[in-house]
């Protein structure tokens, strides 16, 4: 299949199965993995194999870049310690266990640690789609792990895979070696693309190029650390987090503005990867035989069961092995029930970085002979990540209403302690920056008294008085604006119709108008 019909085909999978999703109330990773299983039956989309490293250079670090730009940095200093034992000790745990229970189905030791490398990592993609229902302090946790652990679990993998083929050997200063070229140069090269980053959005006023450096960052950070054989992962989320703290103090507005359009719809987009998941799974069906696959079957069940009983104990026996070392106040405000571990034990999700593992396993050893069981492991991956996302994808809300977890209404009064501070604050700066400014007394005036009123209405929401007068008039306010801009938006298209003004005044105006509609609904921004 030529390139543009397979992308034409992974769009098209990617919005008919967000709408079947969002109308059979289905998480849309679930419907989008069917469909890929459905679009293997065609030979041409089957046959159609992209290389493993394309695959992660296309779609990961987009997707990485977006999670750390909107991940609570504050958060994770929070729970630092919890994310690193779930990113370190968890993955090389999972790891020894998958290994272990493939060397018992029949497996080769070195076959088995690389499908236990490759089944050890939680996937970004999937936690940052199906875990939203989650109170904050959880999905942080969750989306923090799956960015930090493909580190773990690429060191890992690359031990296994070495080992097997016949390249690497097996030593403590050799394997302490990888890891501090993973993390460490990692993190150097996700530093140094922030700095260079951070200089030339500085310098650059143009938005077009300056969303242009912003867009390379996640795949310079990447390559880079690729070809050191560093953790292009880890090179991607320092940037990103990085960023998310200098960003607001650097980047214009209409820069933001951009931005904004095109982050949600990339990593929109970027719901191909578990159409890819599900044509793998068809690919690799075909290159088992009879009795291979119902053995890969029986392995795909077994080894699913034991990511999630081995997640389960280690979110147990951490939670009670920290008690029993640390009973300092701090430590005890972070401690959850039981309830949130369980919901926790289901947000184990797996994806494209553990089937991208498999794919770029050699075809064959340093002897010439191919690489033993390949297709199996190329198989029980694939199935693996489809059960976790299908069954967990489909317990996991289940079990949020089970857990009866308390709403999180911390990002809503910061909000509003934010929004208060910054209005107080801008009304007692009027009178000088109106002096300064040399503006018309009444000019000032009306000003002021506008700022009162939005204040008003902040004050009387955040108290929870929501039919107070002040937000009621401030609610007929913003309802007037936006009727107000429908109007004008459709006085600038008539004019146009009428061809009084040309199509450029038009896309001029109608840019100006969509930014007040934006920023009167209360549009976010990114950075």
């Amino acid at each position: 299949m030529l390139g543009l019909e397979l992308v034409v085909v992974l769009g098209v999978a990617v919005l008919v199965g967000n709408v079947v999703g969002q109308r059979l109330g289905i998480a849309p990773p679930v419907v989008l993995l069917v469909t890929g299983v459905l679009l293997g039956f065609v030979p041409a989309v089957r046959e159609a194999q992209l290389p493993p490293e394309v695959v992660l250079l296309l779609f990961l670090p987009v997707l990485l870049y977006w999670e750390s730009l909107t991940t609570s940095l504050r958060e994770i200093r929070t729970n630092l310690r919890g994310i690193l034992q779930l990113s370190t000790v968890l993955v090389i745990l999972t790891a020894w266990a998958v290994a272990a229970t493939g060397h018992a189905l029949g497996l080769p030791w070195g076959p088995a640690w690389v499908l236990g490398a490759a089944m050890a990592p939680t996937d970004a993609t999937a936690v940052g789609v199906l875990a939203r229902a989650l109170p904050r302090r959880q999905v942080t946790i969750l989306r923090a792990e799956s960015l930090v652990n493909d580190g773990t679990a690429l060191v890992v993998y690359g031990l296994a895979v070495g080992i097997t083929v016949g390249e690497e050997h097996l030593s403590m200063p050799h394997v302490g070696g990888l890891f501090l070229l993973a993390y460490g140069g990692g993190a150097l090269i996700g530093v140094a693309v922030a700095w260079v980053n951070m200089n030339l959005r500085r310098r650059l006023t143009d938005p077009l190029l300056g969303n242009l450096v912003m867009i390379l960052a996640p795949f310079t950070a990447y390559l880079l650390a690729e070809l050191v054989e560093a953790s292009g992962v880890l090179a991607v989320v320092v940037s990103g987090l990085i960023m998310s703290q200098v960003a607001p103090r650097i980047i214009q507005a209409e820069h933001r503005t951009q931005a904004l359009a095109f982050w949600p719809l990339a990593t929109f987009i970027n719901g191909a990867l578990f159409v890819l998941v599900g044509v793998e799974l068809q690919y690799a069906v075909r290159g088992l035989g009879r009795a291979d696959l119902q053995d890969a079957l029986i392995a795909v069940g077994v080894i699913s069961v034991v990511l999630v009983a081995v997640r389960f104990a280690f979110l147990y026996a951490s939670t009670y092995l920290v008690r029993a070392l640390d009973r300092r106040p701090r430590q005890r405000m972070l401690r959850v029930g039981h309830r949130t571990r369980v919901v926790n034990g289901l947000a184990g999700f797996r994806g494209a970085v553990s089937l991208a593992m498999v794919l770029s396993v050699p075809q064959t050893l340093d002897s010439g002979e191919p690489f033993p069981d390949r297709s199996f492991i190329v198989f029980v991956t694939s199935g693996v990540i489809l059960v976790t996302l299908v069954v967990q994808g489909l317990l996991l809300p289940v079990a949020v209403r089970w857990a009866k977890l308390p709403p999180d209404t911390s990002v809503d009064e910061e909000h509003d302690l934010a929004e208060t501070t910054a209005i107080e604050e801008a009304i007692k700066a009027v009178p000088q920056l109106a002096a300064y400014l040399r503006s018309n007394p009444k000019i000032t005036e009306w000003m002021r008294q506008e700022y009162e009123a939005h204040l008003a209405s902040v004050r009387a929401r955040s108290a929870g008085a929501h039919d107070d007068p002040a937000v009621l008039q401030h609610q007929d306010y913003l309802a007037l604006r936006l009727a107000l801009i429908a109007n004008k938006r459709s006085t600038v298209v008539r004019l146009r119709d009428e061809r009084r003004i040309d199509d450029t005044v038009l896309r001029r105006l109608q840019a100006a108008l969509d930014s007040e509609e934006v920023r009167l609904s209360g549009g976010a921004t990114i950075e």
